[in-house]
């Protein structure tokens, strides 16, 4: 099983908690935004436990019967609720979100926050490194020959949008000219279309050509000399493309 792995003081504060009343009948919920690691967490905190997601009603009720000791996900999706005995059980939920807050506090002997990676930038590199070797391997990319340093850092949609930029990037980034040309033929093949298509497509090499050679010479006068187009026509595309 995957383990968790945090250097923040808030959430090592949580596993001492937790670890402080595993043995105990008690019930603890964990909330906190999408994709920050709760399911992880209460699973590695509690490896045999039997695990139901609040999207199916009936499964949680059924297995509240059946468990004395149960992780609950997604918890803000049940509905009633108020209705759920959670006495003399172990559950573990994990909510994004609080709905009815007299209704959590009736329920749960204790309620935690868990912060967003945004607020736990200690265990964004490890997370990134787990991601990056993940996608490498996943993708038979030799990260010798990549230069995983300049990879962005995501984190709008936490694990979700840090995961998928590292992906993005490594994709992107050891592309050859035959992927790109593949690339380029299978986007055409979907979206050519109306009377006007070499021009609106035109955009898919000329833009990042300029771009990239305004990024790498810093100069219009000297890219307008490498790519032999008059400096005014380059002034003109780059207003058309809207570069800066």
């Amino acid at each position: 099983m995957e383990q968790f792995f945090t250097k923040s003081e808030h959430v090592q504060n949580i596993i001492k908690g937790f670890n402080l009343t595993k043995t105990l009948f008690v019930s603890s919920i964990i909330i906190g935004e999408e994709n920050i690691g709760k399911k992880l967490l209460v699973r590695h905190l509690f490896p045999n436990a039997r695990v139901v997601s609040g999207d199916d009603q009936e499964a949680v009720v059924a297995a509240l019967s059946e468990y004395d000791e149960l992780i609950i996900t997604d918890f803000e999706k049940l509905s009633n609720q108020e209705s759920l005995n959670l006495d003399n059980k172990r559950i573990i939920a994990t909510a994004n979100y609080i709905g009815n807050k007299q209704t959590i506090d009736n329920l749960f002997a204790f309620i935690y926050t868990l912060p967003s990676l945004k607020e736990r930038l200690e265990d964004t590199a490890h997370i990134k490194a787990l991601y990056i070797k993940e996608a490498c391997d996943n993708l038979m990319i030799d990260m010798d020959e990549m230069s995983t340093q300049d990879i962005p850092v995501n984190l709008t949609q936490n694990s979700k949008s840090l995961k998928s930029t590292i992906y993005k990037y490594l994709m992107t980034h050891s592309m050859n000219k035959k992927d790109i040309q593949e690339a380029v033929h299978s986007y055409i093949l979907k979206e050519l279309h109306g009377n006007n298509g070499y021009k609106e497509h035109l955009s898919l090499y000329e833009k990042p050509l300029i771009e990239a050679g305004l990024q790498k010479f810093g100069s219009q006068l000297q890219l307008s000399q490498i790519l032999g187009i008059n400096r005014n026509t380059l002034r003109k595309k780059i207003h058309e493309h809207g570069i800066d």
